[in-house]
């Protein structure tokens, strides 16, 4: 059965190849499933209930991946979703999480009825690459910037904005020693090394007392105070059409590219095409409607997918494996709570020391992006620059994505290079300067 359902000779790999990569892709990802509850419950949702919707949402992505499109990739919730469905459209723009959830559906419904039509491919071809490596730069740094938020490295300023925290408090301290374990066990190229920074952090914190041990394995939390609390019927407030154009924009690019990072480097694209995108796609889409019913944000393709590929994974049997034991991260939760339970600051401020070396390592990764934006045209490094620096700036991807889209087609118009630009690219543009105009 399960050489007809992989075909594992046809691909030149066995069964114990597949589980060692599936194994070593859930090392190098399994950080999700600590930071997931702790960036949600941010916003009000249920930790509990958070830590097994994105478990199970994930863990039925991932097989899903694995069965229906046969491809060694992961699924889980996407950094930079998560902070966006949190921190921009609950915490900023104060719409309840029940109908951010509801955004999330319709996003991950419209992303896969779309892929009959077409319309993903014709968006992808005319999005500009400048953007494309911006937007994902731009997320980086807004990652980085709470990382370091939540660290107590910097803080906020009455006269500066932001400053430098105190580097002598404990957690601070922390946390300095968790970024320096964490970026130490990537630069020896230690698979697991983010959730080895986490573990080795949250160990440390023990004996200074800003971490409290909970336990580490017991039954299961409910997800009952999330599960199927959204709100589909709110999330069509024209208000929130922007936010669901972001959750389905962010989907789409972030899905496209680790799935052909990937399956490029794992040798399995045809002429330059991924054979069963369709599948592969359809299977990231149906997560985050899932996700959105359970309780947890967009669920997308994990670029840490490539290091089960470069242990050999080939099929959906790694998948499998992978897939499996997100399920065993359910009966964690004492440890996921020990791990993303925060430290209080004098004056209230709540700083998580665990956490936030994760969220700084992993937007540096995001960063990379930057190598590959033209930054000798003026029309092509303008709107990148803007769209980068707006997001942590602003608070907001959808700010930075909206000033990148606006910018691009004015330079280029200007310039006399409008013709370069996709009439999709004008489309947005021209919507997001509506959403400006009428929905402030």
């Amino acid at each position: 059965m399960i050489e007809r359902l992989f075909r594992l000779k046809e691909n030149g790999t066995d069964v114990k190849t597949e589980v060692l990569a599936g194994v070593t892709t859930f090392m190098t990802l399994s950080y999700i499933i600590f930071v997931q509850p702790t960036v949600l419950s941010a916003c009000g949702m249920d930790f509990g209930a958070v830590l097994v919707a994105t478990c199970v949402a994930s863990a039925f992505a991932t097989f899903l991946m694995g069965v229906y499109a046969n491809y060694p990739i992961a699924l889980a919730p996407g950094m930079g979703q998560n902070f966006f469905f949190a921190y921009t459209v609950v915490l900023e723009m104060g719409v309840p999480w029940e109908k951010a959830l509801g955004a999330v559906f319709i996003s991950g419904a419209l992303f896969f009825s779309l892929s009959f039509f077409g319309f993903r491919e014709k968006l992808i071809d005319g999005m500009p690459a400048a953007l494309k490596e911006a937007i994902a730069a731009g997320i980086g740094l807004f990652i980085a910037m709470i990382g370091f938020q939540w660290s107590g490295i910097v803080v906020a300023s009455a006269g500066t904005i932001v400053s430098l925290g105190d580097l002598t408090s404990r957690p601070v301290l922390l946390a300095l020693f968790g970024l320096l374990v964490t970026v130490s066990l990537m630069a020896l190229r230690i698979r697991g090394a983010i959730v080895g920074g986490i573990l080795a952090t949250a160990l440390a914190g023990l004996p200074l007392g800003v971490v409290k041990y909970d336990g580490i394995v017991d039954s299961a939390p409910s997800v009952l105070p999330t599960l199927m609390k959204l709100d589909i019927a709110g999330a069509f407030d024209l208000g929130l059409v922007s936010v669901i154009f972001v959750f389905f924009f962010l989907a789409l690019f972030d899905s496209v590219g680790t799935l052909v990072g990937v399956s490029n480097q794992a040798g399995l694209l045809v002429n330059g095409r991924l054979p069963r995108a369709k599948e592969a796609l359809s299977s990231d889409a149906l997560g985050s409607v899932a996700g959105a019913c359970m309780g947890t944000s967009t669920i997308t393709a994990y670029v840490e997918s490539a290091a089960g590929v470069a242990e050999g994974g080939k099929t959906g049997l790694a998948s499998i494996a992978t897939g499996i034991l997100l399920l065993a991260g359910i009966f964690f939760y004492p440890l996921s709570r020990m791990v993303g339970d925060g430290y209080q600051l004098e004056g209230g401020i709540r700083i998580y020391p665990v956490v936030a070396p994760a969220l700084i390592v992993v937007g540096s990764m995001i960063m990379r992006s930057v190598s590959r934006i033209r930054w000798e045209d003026a029309t092509e490094a303008v709107p990148a620059f803007l769209t980068m620096v707006l997001m942590p700036f602003t608070f907001s991807i959808t700010e930075g994505i909206a000033f990148g889209f606006i910018s691009y087609s004015l330079m280029k118009l200007i310039t006399g290079r409008g013709r370069e630009v996709h009439f999709l690219v004008y489309l947005f543009a021209a919507l997001f300067v509506l959403r400006y105009i009428f929905l402030h």
